[in-house]
């Protein structure tokens, strides 16, 4: 059986409007640092001053286009963010955790103050993973977590209390 032949199903979808914004800042910042660019000159002066006399604007461009890729990522999977398919939990589309490893969904604070949750996995670890910020989400976050952990209890077969933390 492949991953194509299992049925998927929502955890959680995103919202548009966040999204929107972070493309919306991302084309602001780029058109900002693409016009501090000197374009003066032939195309070969200006591509060699660009490349030696102006490398952390093209730094800054790179990583605005590198965040808004993964904002565009993030906006294409908008309406199955967070699924599973009975075996597997998978947020976006990179990262996945085994649903026979997840130990619980927390709402936690980050170092900037946002609130998300995260993901407790029993991999020998301390670290929690972030699943989603939580102004991110489409609906409640303890309906996320009540999805996680039904899908946990489907896979243990064991069912455990479902509060939000």
């Amino acid at each position: 059986m492949t991953d194509g032949d299992r049925k998927m199903v929502v955890v959680a979808r995103l919202r548009a409007a966040p999204l929107v914004g972070w493309q919306f800042a991302c084309a602001v910042l780029l058109g900002v640092l693409l016009a501090r660019l000197d374009w003066g000159g032939d195309p070969v002066v200006a591509f060699w001053n660009m490349l030696f006399g102006q490398p952390l604007l093209l730094l800054g461009i790179a990583a605005v286009l590198g965040v808004w890729a993964y904002i565009f990522g993030m906006w294409r999977r908008r309406g199955d963010y967070l699924r599973h398919d009975g075996v597997t939990l998978y947020r976006g589309g990179s990262a996945r955790w085994p649903l026979a490893l997840v130990r619980d969904v927390m709402v936690a604070r980050g170092n900037l103050g946002l609130e998300s949750l995260r993901l407790v996995v029993d991999d020998d670890s301390e670290v929690t993973r972030e699943l989603v910020k939580l102004y991110m989400l489409e609906g409640p976050p303890e309906a996320v977590r009540d999805g996680v952990m039904f899908a946990v209890a489907r896979v243990s077969g064991v069912m455990r209390p479902v509060t939000v933390h």
